[in-house]
């Protein structure tokens, strides 16, 4: 993964995003594709808002132009390839338009702070619409451990799949893979055929099945994240679709407000 496509935006996640997204430059000795991004007010395009649309578009684009600066000033002092672009418009739009030549995106994962973009459904309108494997970054988090400890949350389902074939080479890099599934005996691609899927590419991982016991399949995959310490999580994101699991529900969002590591989810 050498094109890392990353969010500029001022907004409280930059910082996360931006050291997990460094990260990953480093160990994959690849180039930070930055794109800032000013987000359109609602209003700017309405007419009947004409000059205060236009107020608003100024200011942000005065707040944004500060804020690329400040990226600007940061990675001058950094130790990788990077380049800064711009656009104007929503940010999951602006995003898609760049990731057809990025391997991954990263963004972040706040999804409540007053005034600040929906990023849950920034996600899932980059899975669900694009191509592109994303990154999403807890707003806590102070970079990503590539050579860590990595595990896959397994569902058997062709999107789980597709995450764990976006995520090979980065599994190359990870000291420990652990494959988790939440195993009730029906999945349709069991674990120990994406073991084997893995094992053909030279990563040898070790297989978590787990039982429920009342509890749901979100809780289990969270626990086994905080006890196995891992470093990253591989996941399919809105898999069963169910309308997206009810706009974006379902385990997807559960570690989108939850999980206390990077994800990297990827959507067939």
């Amino acid at each position: 993964m050498r094109q890392i496509l990353l969010l500029v935006h001022d907004d409280a996640g930059q910082e996360a995003r931006l050291q997990a997204a460094l990260d990953m430059a480093r160990t994959m000795g690849g180039h930070l594709s930055c794109l800032d991004v000013v987000q359109m007010p609602a209003i700017a395009g309405d007419s009947m808002y004409g000059y205060a649309g236009a107020i608003l578009l100024a200011d942000e684009r005065s707040r944004e132009e500060t804020h690329r600066d400040r990226i600007d000033a940061r990675l001058a002092s950094e130790s990788v390839s990077w380049t800064m672009a711009s656009a104007v418009g929503g940010i999951a739009s602006a995003i898609r338009d760049a990731a057809d030549l990025a391997d991954i995106v990263f963004v972040n994962r706040s999804i409540d702070a007053a005034g600040a973009p929906d990023m849950r459904m920034v996600v899932g309108a980059l899975l669900t619409k694009g191509r592109t494997p994303v990154v999403a970054v807890p707003q806590d988090s102070h970079g990503m451990n590539i050579s860590g400890t990595a595990m896959v949350a397994w569902d058997g389902s062709s999107t789980s799949a597709a995450a764990l074939r976006a995520a090979v080479p980065l599994l190359r890099h990870a000291d420990t893979v652990l494959i988790v599934s939440v195993d009730d005996g029906t999945l349709r691609i069991p674990a120990r055929d994406a073991a084997t899927y893995l094992s053909r590419h030279g990563i040898h991982p070790i297989i978590r099945p787990e039982r429920a016991f009342g509890r749901s399949t979100g809780d289990v995959l969270l626990t086994e994240v905080r006890e196995r310490h891992a470093d990253y999580v591989v996941m399919g994101g809105y898999g069963h679709n169910r309308i997206l699991e009810a706009l974006f529900g379902g385990v997807t969002r559960q570690f989108l407000a939850e999980c206390p590591v990077p994800m990297v989810l990827a959507h067939d």
